[in-house]
């Protein structure tokens, strides 16, 4: 059991340590990514572009599903009229930030991990230092800093259609009218609850990014290899921003 234990802290301390640097590296290349910009720009395309229908469609169902629950918790204790305060917060501070999060591990963490992970196996990475063209500027960079960029702008998506869906839900099935629901929305709102949301969007674009790149470069194992890094990229990064989630949220209570 001892030993067991040892040898994963000993692996847990040394990804950790291979990950940190791995961002550090990333860094370092950040004036060469925003001088040209075309890969970070390709990048940004299929992170925020091509992610936006599927976050469109689970932010509305997120925000129907809020508003039944926040009916059904409210029924007898507080007025139906609350309902639009209740579930904007939610959404605002943690719904859309962290679903949206799971949404972009599922389709572009797994993704990084699977593309430079077939890059590895297949030798194209050896070939790229070969040619004297740097992995993490070619690879890591663009895609950590357009997942940085276009998260944020995701969870605004995000934002505004789980309100159109939570209103849709409150009039059709609690008869309360546009000027109702939105009243209440605006009674309870803190733009300081939207920077949070964004806040959190900004450190979960770039974990999900960052595990995704390191993931594919650590694959080996061939073809194999690569579907097992697909599926350890969106564990980890799925589980990731619930535990980054954690965080934030005891920083911002204990400042």
């Amino acid at each position: 059991m001892l030993a067991w234990t040892g040898f994963r802290v000993r692996r847990f301390l040394a990804e950790f340590g291979a990950i940190s640097r791995l961002l550090y590296r990333t860094f370092t290349y950040t004036g060469a990514t925003f001088k040209n910009r075309s890969l970070l720009v390709k990048q940004m395309y299929f992170i925020g572009t091509g992610s936006v229908p599927l976050v469109l469609m689970i932010g509305f169902f997120t925000g129907m599903v809020s508003a039944l629950q926040a009916a059904y918790l409210f029924k007898g204790l507080i007025p139906n009229s609350f309902v639009g305060s209740a579930v904007s917060r939610a959404i605002f501070v943690e719904l859309g930030p962290v679903l949206t999060a799971i949404v972009v591990a599922g389709r572009v963490g797994a993704s990084m991990a699977a593309e430079i992970g077939t890059m590895k196996v297949t030798e194209q990475i050896d070939a790229l230092e070969s040619l004297g063209i740097n992995p993490i500027r070619f690879l890591s960079a663009p895609r950590f800093f357009a997942a940085v960029l276009m998260m944020p702008i995701l969870v605004i998506f995000a934002d505004c259609i789980a309100l159109v869906g939570s209103y849709v839900v409150s009039n059709f099935f609690l008869g309360l009218s546009a000027k109702v629901f939105f009243d209440s929305v605006q009674r309870l709102f803190d733009v300081k609850d939207v920077l949070l949301g964004l806040l959190k969007a900004l450190v979960f674009g770039g974990t999900t990014a960052l595990l995704g790149v390191y993931v594919g470069f650590a694959t080996d194992g061939g073809a194999e290899g690569v579907g097992k890094a697909t599926v350890r990229a969106f564990v980890l990064s799925s589980a990731m921003v619930l535990v980054m989630d954690f965080v934030i949220w005891t920083v911002i209570s204990k400042a």
